[in-house]
């Protein structure tokens, strides 16, 4: 299903945004027409389109948007993207007309298998904006897969750990979940989570990851996805601290869309 501002998108439309990928979105995960943390993927809707657009977004015409991609019963991935069809490839400026596009697929069943990743120096632009703009993103998770992982993590020139392309990721300590104190996307499902558990926010390096007793990956269309190795180093494929955290992501009552 793909439709733009309410209406079934046509080849031409969706032009712009493949030539220019200038643009945001959100995706969610949407259970039996609910939302795990609406709020926050309505808020993230309006500041990026702020930050990119200059202009307010209603939520209220974007979840009468989305609803129309969700059915009645059973689990769907519904993404929201913002664009303006107009942009001008050399007047960036002189968007302010974004446009609505929503698609929506099937969701996985959960829970994922576990994540390989390998680090890689990058961070990605306007890294607090959940941009369309993929390539790095892609091609760093392409690069590690021909490795023989299944993900890139980013880390910065001195092993400092941020975030992965399309996911965030935390740690255990043996006592409290640690997140990565990095510029990153604030996730809708990270954020969530910071009420299930204790925990901190600090710098984490490679370096330490001898002492970590479990790594995970979170986002809202996996939930929270057990890390089992980043680079050389062997993490459990399971631990209670990820149980716990998926009982309690799951246990989160979503909002009517």
């Amino acid at each position: 299903m793909a439709e733009l501002n309410g209406e079934p998108v046509g080849l031409g439309q969706l032009q712009n945004l493949a030539l220019t990928n200038y643009g945001h979105f959100t995706t969610m995960r949407v259970d039996d027409g609910r939302v795990r943390g609406l709020a926050l993927h309505m808020e993230r809707l309006r500041r990026d389109c702020r930050t990119l657009f200059g202009v307010d977004l209603d939520p209220r015409r974007v979840r009468e948007l989305a609803r129309r991609a969700v059915p009645g019963t059973g689990s769907t991935t519904v993404r929201v993207t913002v664009f303006d069809p107009g942009l001008d490839l050399g007047h960036p400026a002189t968007a302010k007309d974004p446009h609505v596009l929503v698609t929506s697929r099937p969701a996985g069943e959960l829970p994922l298998p576990p994540l390989r990743v390998r680090s890689v120096t990058y961070a990605r632009d306007v890294p607090e904006v959940k941009s369309v703009g993929l390539f790095a993103s892609l091609h760093h998770r392409r690069q590690a897969q021909l490795g023989g992982f299944d993900d890139a993590l980013f880390v910065d020139a001195a092993g400092g750990i941020s975030e992965g392309g399309t996911w965030n990721i935390g740690f255990f300590d043996g006592s409290q979940v640690v997140w990565p104190d990095a510029d990153s996307l604030a996730g809708v499902t990270r954020e969530l989570l910071k009420d299930a558990h204790g925990h901190v926010t600090r710098p984490v390096r490679l370096s330490e990851l001898a002492t970590v007793r479990a790594a995970f990956a979170t986002n809202a269309a996996i939930g929270v996805r057990a890390v089992s190795r980043i680079d050389g180093v062997d993490l459990p494929e399971s631990h209670e601290i990820i149980d716990t955290l998926r009982t309690a992501y799951a246990g989160i009552g979503g909002d009517v869309l």
